[in-house]
């Protein structure tokens, strides 16, 4: 369990970066307006870089080839709440509590803009991320309950 959560933690820094890179990419040419929209395209980019990951590196054994589909349908719906929790803190720091420029310097923007989306934003949607991947996606193989025969009983029937 231990090496499995650290795998996933690896993962989950590679594609912490990939969103960082594509979201200031985006933010700072074609989204400069709509920074929550840049960081959910980011977001949904490092999605598709961990499903990848995750499937093939951190949850290998949990990879039955009857399950793929079930799994993909499960990690993309687990995702998409993770997005969802990612980009809140983000969308309160700016719309709400009002930390966009001209209201406050650039840097206060787009420092908040960090410490909100990437820094707690990502914390929060990772401790979900991990608890639902791991209890829903890819259980452990001795977890799953298979249909199992019906068995006869031990104790005689009277009559």
């Amino acid at each position: 369990m231990l090496t499995r959560l650290m795998r996933f933690i690896g993962v989950g820094g590679f594609c912490f970066v990939v969103t960082l890179v594509v979201n200031y990419g985006l933010k700072f040419t074609v989204l400069e307006a709509h920074p929550t929209t840049a960081f959910i395209i980011a977001n949904a980019v490092a999605t598709v870089v961990s499903f990848v990951l995750t499937r093939q590196y951190t949850f290998q054994n949990q990879n039955d080839a009857y399950r793929k589909r079930i799994q993909a349908i499960g990690f993309f719906t687990v995702s998409l709440i993770g997005i969802a929790i990612n980009s809140a803190p983000l969308y309160v720091s700016r719309w709400i509590l009002g930390f966009h420029y001209p209201q406050v310097s650039f840097l206060s923007q787009e420092v908040a803009d960090f410490i909100s989306g990437p820094i707690i934003g990502t914390l929060l949607a990772m401790v979900f991320r991990w608890w639902a991947l791991h209890k829903f996606v890819f259980p452990d193989s001795q977890k799953i309950n298979l249909p199992q025969e019906p068995q006869e009983s031990l104790v005689p029937s009277k009559g």
